[in-house]
């Protein structure tokens, strides 16, 4: 994307327009549980894009102009996205997940140095974030095309509607930026290796692993679901580099083997188990 490419897609980025949207109608007909489960996840995760942006202000990421204008734009609507959805919640009756984003794990301080370390010493550091975001941004809005086809509330189909025009718009951006960036040998290679070895559904490291599980297997289960996953792995398969890269389905077949491996804890007498939450 050129700079007069982002000089014409930044001044089209705005708060999401929720006029219209009839809160009221999720009290008279409610949302199923699972799809508040996930509409909590989702949630927390659209409200935690200020630790991603803090993490990307250490690197080189930000001495690319259009990236940096990019970026810029990408945390204003995600972060209404999760305000959004916030209000969904509470219109439904439901309490949106809070959480102090300055709190930090040691991993999560360790990463951070390490990914800003890199990046300083690795020139081609923007092709790994670029394609990484392509597959976020894909997954996220398939997710939520998922989520309105297995919970068509009205309500939440308009909603979901209005974010998937925003991250549509975000994936186009990410991924032709990463299919520019990736023509580099060297940072097709490296982008591969860390992608392989690392990449997770998005939420992983913030929501609990029980979560992740759920979300990602309500979205993704059944032929539907599994049909939507392998879409989005056809389409990361056309960046340079990537043509037999395994993500989604892959990780889901990964997920569902653990959960068959673990063994099975003895109910404890006397206590109702709780699924948790966030």
């Amino acid at each position: 994307m050129n700079k007069s490419a982002i000089d014409s897609w930044a001044p089209r980025s705005r708060a999401i327009d929720l006029e219209g949207i009839a809160w009221d109608d999720l009290r008279r007909v409610p949302l199923g549980t699972d799809a508040l489960r996930t509409l909590r996840y989702m949630q927390d995760i659209e409200s935690h894009t200020v630790i991603y942006v803090r993490q990307l202000l250490g690197t080189r990421v930000i001495d690319d102009p259009d990236v940096a204008a990019f970026l810029a734009c990408w945390f204003y609507e995600e972060t209404f996205h999760g305000r959004a959805l916030a209000r969904l919640l509470a219109a439904a009756g439901e309490s949106p997940v809070e959480r102090r984003r300055s709190r930090r794990s040691i991993t999560s301080w360790v990463e951070e140095r390490a990914m800003g370390s890199v990046a300083r010493i690795w020139p081609d550091f923007v092709a790994v974030h670029m394609a990484w975001g392509a597959i976020n941004e894909l997954t996220t809005l398939v997710g939520y095309q998922r989520l309105a086809a297995l919970d068509p509330h009205p309500v939440l189909v308009d909603l979901l509607g209005r974010i998937i025009r925003d991250e549509s718009r975000h994936f186009s951006f990410y991924y032709h930026q990463a299919e520019r960036r990736l023509g580099h040998v060297a940072a097709r290679r490296v982008a591969r290796v860390l992608v392989d070895r690392f990449w997770a559904p998005v939420g992983s490291g913030v929501q609990p692993d029980s979560e992740v599980r759920f979300v990602a297997g309500f979205l993704f289960g059944g032929s539907e679901g599994l049909a939507a996953a392998r879409k989005v792995d056809a389409t990361i398969r056309r960046l340079p580099g990537f043509e037999d890269v395994a993500l989604v389905e892959a990780w889901l077949e990964r997920a569902a083997r653990i959960a068959r491996e673990r063994p099975r804890r003895p109910a404890r007498v006397g206590l109702a188990a709780t699924p948790r939450t966030a």
